[in-house]
């Protein structure tokens, strides 16, 4: 793996591109990127946040994320182990991570159901790092198919983590349709995400996440989500749309704005039970581009190349988009 690029701030969040190189010439030149973040006003000592990319690209394609651009393949586990071994030797120069709450999201680039190189990653990470604080993050939209991966994600969950385990599910609207319309392929539906948390949850455990990126005109009704999902297991969390190329593309616009706090949608979740976070972030992550994939579609503009132009030995077909935000080259 060589980093070629790095943008953000220490402070904040830094997001990081790199090539991987494998002794399989077909991978030369795969670009990836990865995430380490703090959450101010949290020092690092007590909440430090590493998000890896799981696929090269991703097949989803869902309508407001810019990862959707191309699917090249699975991360190995040595190339998804090769991200946390970096950022945590490169932040304290050995495997030690004395750090309160360390999060290891597995959400970067890619539908992580389709990598099962994961869950042998997931089963190692105790016996490599010296970290009391882990906690693993799986944030999935459940694709059909998967059944497998989440079968073995159970039991790594229940002989491994128990309690310290995040999963999340992405939902973004209570509208079946116009889910679909965000997320274009086939996944769980409510009841099969409600019977596999069920199994999931134990009591005393981390709630099960149902993350809302909510859009302007996506409904979220309480009373559907009553149906399925009780506010005992579940925790909602409601976060903008970032400003992504695709989703400009598609005139997908927030309703979650960084300048207001209070929602209709949010006290009407609350009115019925649910806990519900807002995460909003820091407004610079935005511009660092560390809060939502995929930032190598920067890069490469900054790079000044065109649709189906080589990089380093491999082509990426590039949709249109403008120049955003500085790069520091390396």
């Amino acid at each position: 793996m060589k980093i070629v690029a790095q943008a953000g701030r220490e402070d904040i969040a830094i997001v990081y591109i790199a090539r991987m190189d494998s002794q399989n010439g077909r991978e030369q030149g795969r670009l990836i990127e990865f995430v380490e973040s703090v959450q101010p006003p949290l020092p690092r000592d007590e909440k430090w946040v590493l998000i890896i990319s799981t696929l090269y690209g991703c097949p989803v394609g869902c309508s407001f994320c810019d990862a959707g651009n191309y699917f090249q393949g699975k991360l190995t586990k040595e190339d998804l182990l090769s991200q946390i071994d970096f950022l945590i030797q490169n932040r304290f120069g050995k495997r030690e991570v004395p750090v309160k709450k360390f999060k290891i999201q597995f959400s970067r680039i890619g539908e992580p159901a389709f990598n099962e190189n994961i869950l042998d990653v997931l089963s190692l990470l105790p016996s490599l790092y010296d970290a009391p604080g882990l906690i693993p993050s799986i944030s999935t939209i459940a694709p059909k198919g998967g059944e497998d991966f989440f079968e073995k994600l159970l039991e790594i969950k229940k002989n491994i983590y128990k309690r310290q385990f995040q999963l999340q599910f992405s939902i973004h609207t209570t509208d079946s349709k116009k889910r679909d319309t965000l997320i274009p392929v086939k996944k769980w539906d409510f009841k099969e995400i409600a019977d596999y948390a069920e199994r999931f949850y134990v009591l005393g455990d981390r709630k099960v996440t149902l993350n809302f990126a909510l859009a302007e005109n996506m409904p979220v009704k309480p009373e559907v989500l009553l149906d399925h999902f009780s506010p005992d297991r579940f925790i909602i969390k409601v976060t903008p749309v970032n400003p992504t190329f695709r989703a400009m593309k598609n005139k997908i616009t927030s309703h979650i704005k960084t300048s207001f706090k209070e929602y209709e949608v949010i006290e009407n979740l609350k009115s019925v039970g649910y806990e519900v976070i807002l995460s909003i972030g820091e407004p610079l992550e935005n511009d660092i581009g560390s809060n939502c994939g995929q930032y190598i579609m920067h890069y490469l503009k900054e790079k000044e190349l065109h649709k189906n132009e080589a990089v380093d030995g491999y082509t990426y077909p590039l949709m249109d988009f403008e120049k955003k935000g500085p790069f520091l080259f390396t």
